[in-house]
């Protein structure tokens, strides 16, 4: 089964953060890649960027609108993703408390229920 490992970031939390402790996210992510790499589980990973730098697309009875991003405003935004391919939820769920940012921010775990390859 495919699940998606999200990870939901908030930079009010992140500034907090001490040098020692962006280091420690970053070389956990190397080693958590090269866990899910040698497993087998990983699909793809992706740090997503800044909401400031998005649009958010909508068409309303054929007109095409488009703003700055966000799509929301919240505190939190979607800083990143695993997909993954793993036996269980209960394994997307270990896989997910690994990622060094779920000791500070939150990681949703989505099952993928439908995939169109290009």
């Amino acid at each position: 089964m495919k699940y998606l490992l999200l990870i939901h970031m908030n930079p009010d939390v992140w500034e907090t953060l001490t040098q020692a402790d962006i280091d420690e996210v970053m070389t956990g992510h190397e080693r958590f890649i090269k866990t899910i790499t040698e497993s087998g589980e990983l699909i793809r990973t992706d740090a997503l960027g800044q909401p400031a730098e998005s649009a958010v697309v909508r068409v309303r009875a054929g007109a095409l609108t488009v703003t700055d991003g966000p799509y929301v405003e919240a505190k939190e935004f979607l800083a990143g993703f695993y997909l993954v391919e793993c036996a269980s939820k209960e394994r997307a769920v270990e896989l997910a408390a690994m990622i060094p940012d779920a000791k500070w921010n939150a990681i949703e775990v989505r099952s993928i229920e439908y995939t169109q390859e290009a």
